[in-house]
């Protein structure tokens, strides 16, 4: 009994000295990483210090050659050309401050691979992307070659407003324009030519999780065909979510063709329904996510201008190139900024 007792004491004591090993052990490899980081950031910055308008001169490359020969000899590996030449770069791109604050989430991985994004909003958005979901250097590389930016919501805002959205993300705080795109791929489905809005729902259902996937973290699936009665009448709602960073439901309506006017009075017809009857107290007003096959941006624009609890995007069933991406996004820009011109000109 006494022999019993004892190991049923050590066994308790080895879990929560294990527990202990593994916590401490994650915040010390942390730890580690972003004093790498910060080592890192400090010798490209040293290095643009000392060299000033040398640095990229063919006098300022030699110098360079030579002092990585020097480091490597002297602390071996990791102090390749190249290996400087981002130290640099990293260094260019962030100032201490800034540095200081985002070590602390991200790997030197990640830096290396956000300073290779020349567009400066650009970079702010995946950055403040891998902070506020956790992003692996994978995934990170993953959304950029399906061009996540181009394809988000807030890319067709005014620089300004977001630079300023992207600034006030965290954790705790994600903007529905960070979370809804204005296309969604769904090659996966497998539809092609002709199908009806019964067959795209199926095929949803059948590709559940990569649909998931798709549209981004944070989404729950509810229900499909949403029982919505109304004055002795049922209307259906295609697909219902939850968004936990939103913490509000997400109502889906997949339409073929493009958007029309009146999907845009159902759709509002639904939100409220779920705003009497489905929305929990602690929860946010619920918003709508209208899927179309086809675009028209500027109905869109002028419809949706100020509204923030309807979204319209447009899904893609076959991956087109990446010009298509670029100028679409170039189109909405032009719409967008011609109707804050019409209203700043109306006041």
């Amino acid at each position: 009994m006494e022999i019993a007792n004892i190991n049923n004491k050590s066994n308790q004591l080895l879990l929560g000295i294990e527990n202990l090993i593994e916590q401490k052990s994650r915040n010390v490899a942390v730890y580690l990483n972003a004093e790498i980081s910060r080592l890192y950031w400090s010798i490209g910055n040293y290095i643009i210090t000392e060299m000033q308008y040398e640095t990229y001169s063919q006098h300022g490359q030699q110098i360079l050659a030579t002092l990585s020969q020097q480091l490597t000899e002297k602390f071996g590996k990791g102090y390749t050309y190249s290996a400087l030449t981002r130290m640099i770069k990293v260094a260019e791109a962030y100032n201490e401050e800034m540095f200081a604050t985002v070590s602390q989430t991200l790997s030197w991985s990640h830096f290396i691979e956000l300073v290779s994004i020349e567009d400066c909003t650009k970079r702010m958005f995946y950055q403040q992307m891998c902070i506020a979901e956790k992003w692996s250097i994978r995934t990170l590389r993953q959304k950029e070659d399906v061009m996540l930016f181009e394809r988000t919501a807030i890319a067709a805002k005014p620089e300004d407003i977001i630079l300023q959205t992207l600034q006030e993300t965290d954790n705790t705080n994600l903007s529905p324009d960070l979370v809804f795109k204005n296309t969604y791929i769904l090659d996966f489905l497998g539809l092609s030519g002709y199908f009806s809005e019964k067959d795209l729902e199926e095929a949803i259902l059948s590709q559940l999780e990569k649909f998931i996937l798709e549209l981004g973290q944070g989404f729950a699936f509810l229900e499909r065909q949403k029982r919505i009665p109304i004055d002795s009448i049922d209307y259906h709602l295609d697909l219902l979510f939850y968004h936990r960073k939103l913490n509000r439901l997400v109502a889906i309506d997949l339409k073929l063709g493009k958007f029309k006017p009146k999907h845009k009075g159902q759709m509002e017809l639904y939100l409220k329904y779920l705003q009497k009857h489905e929305q929990q107290p602690h929860e946010n007003s619920p918003i709508g996510l209208l899927l179309c096959s086809e675009g028209n941006t500027e109905h869109i624009e002028l419809l949706m201008l100020g509204e923030e609890n309807i979204k319209v995007a447009q899904y893609l069933t076959q991956l087109p190139d990446k010009q298509w991406f670029i100028e679409k996004l170039q189109k909405s820009i032009a719409i967008a900024q011609q109707n804050v011109k019409g209203l700043n000109s109306n006041k």
